[in-house]
């Protein structure tokens, strides 16, 4: 290539590393993470590591994981199908009221979001009585969620129905926010919420449990995997597809709520594009790479095919964007899916103060308490240069900057 963007790591007794992360910091231990991932006998040709790379369970966040012959339960994760959502709106700067507090509260009235910790009480995160839009959204999945439940009857038994249209907690979020030409966008990030966990985790003891053998040969137990042509397989890839569609669901039924809860408070007819970019970036699809059929594992990364858009957020009150993929092959079309952490959330918590809190954010209509002191923006790496490490991966086409946000 002709500018060679990433730094290639040998591996002994295992497949190279190709990391995109020229400028951005990577810690130690995700880089032993990733060496323990390389060496597992199954991963095709090699890894490829986003600038967001960052520490994760079993997997490193930030990392695409191609496989051929068996998957991962822990690569893919608990979070199954998370991702981002995005729409153009025909409102500008100037349609906004003066004071977007109103704005604010409307949405977070017309999503659920959090969770209640006292599990005696209702889940705050958790529809009371399903609206009429998510429940036709769930008569379209049920079917294919009773094979799933015929198999493994515990996973009936989780929020499923009552999360189709919520927003969750941690780092999910929805922003009100503005364009480089001062339009308004609407975006959200969330997934397929407690039942994409609940599958997660079942899964991940399946392996784990399937491997007992073996599993002390492992680099690390949650390295565990199912092989191809196994019924452990079969059942986990019906199943994460289907959490993966939930997910998808999820958040389209969420920005038809931020949608309306605006029209409740700006009065002034707008149009929404209706060519939303809806993309995972916790997942695993089979795709075809170098001429062969590939499980892809995107762990924090996003697909970005030859003209197909995505959506890279930044943190919470700093910049995100509307990407385009420009299809690098050794990178397996593929690109970050956000900043990607500098520190945990605890040491977040124990080095940042609610005065940092309300500085960092202080251009944004959004909550300013302790409760979100892990999400400041001074936790992640710097977004602008993620970007520039990943410029054979991308190119940008929005560059958008938040006005509101809701955390969950």
């Amino acid at each position: 290539m002709k500018d060679q963007t990433y730094q290639l790591l040998e591996v002994a007794n295992g497949k190279p590393i190709k990391l995109w992360t020229e400028g951005v910091p990577v810690e130690n231990e995700a880089r032993a993470q990733l060496m323990n991932t390389a060496k597992m006998p199954f991963i095709f040709k090699h890894l490829a590591v986003m600038p967001d790379v960052h520490l994760g369970k079993g997997s490193t966040i930030g990392s695409v994981i191609p496989t051929v012959g068996a998957i991962i339960p822990a690569a893919v994760g608990v979070d199954i199908g998370c991702g981002m959502i995005a729409a153009r709106t025909s409102l500008t700067a100037a349609d906004l009221p003066d004071n977007l507090h109103g704005l604010r509260t409307a949405i977070e009235q017309a999503v659920p979001h959090g969770r209640s910790s006292n599990r005696s009480r209702r889940d705050k995160g958790a529809w009371d009585q399903v609206p009429q839009q998510a429940d036709q959204a769930w008569a379209g999945l049920q079917p294919r969620f009773k094979l799933i439940t015929d198999k493994y009857p515990k996973l009936a038994n989780t929020n499923n129905r009552a999360h189709l249209g919520t927003l969750g907690s941690g780092n999910h979020f929805v922003e009100v926010c503005l364009d480089e030409a001062n339009r308004v966008w609407f975006m959200l990030h969330s997934g397929s919420r407690g039942v994409g966990n609940a599958i997660g985790n079942l899964f991940i003891q399946m392996a784990q449990a399937d491997m007992r053998q073996h599993i002390a040969n492992l680099p690390d137990r949650d390295l565990a995997y199912f092989e191809e042509g196994s019924q452990h397989f079969d059942d986990y890839v019906e199943a994460v597809g289907w959490a993966q569609d939930f997910a998808r669901q999820n958040r389209e039924l969420m920005m038809r709520a931020v949608i309306q809860a605006t029209r409740q408070i700006i009065h002034k007819p707008f149009e929404v594009a209706l060519e939303a970019v809806n993309c995972h970036h916790n997942y695993v699809q089979k795709e075809r790479h170098y001429g062969e059929d590939v499980l892809i594992t995107r762990k924090g990364a996003v697909s970005a095919k030859k003209g197909e858009l995505g959506i890279i957020p930044g943190s919470m009150g700093a910049k995100s964007f509307i990407v385009r993929g420009l299809g690098n092959p050794e990178s397996f079309n593929s690109c970050s899916h956000g900043a990607g952490r500098t520190m945990s959330r605890t040491k977040a918590k124990n080095t940042f103060t609610v005065a940092d809190q309300i500085r960092a954010t202080a251009h944004v209509e959004c909550r300013k308490d302790e409760a979100v002191i892990d999400e400041i923006p001074m936790a992640y790496k710097d977004i602008d240069k993620v970007m520039h490490a990943q410029r054979e991966l991308v190119e940008v086409l929005h560059t958008l900057r938040q006005v509101v946000c809701v955390k969950g």
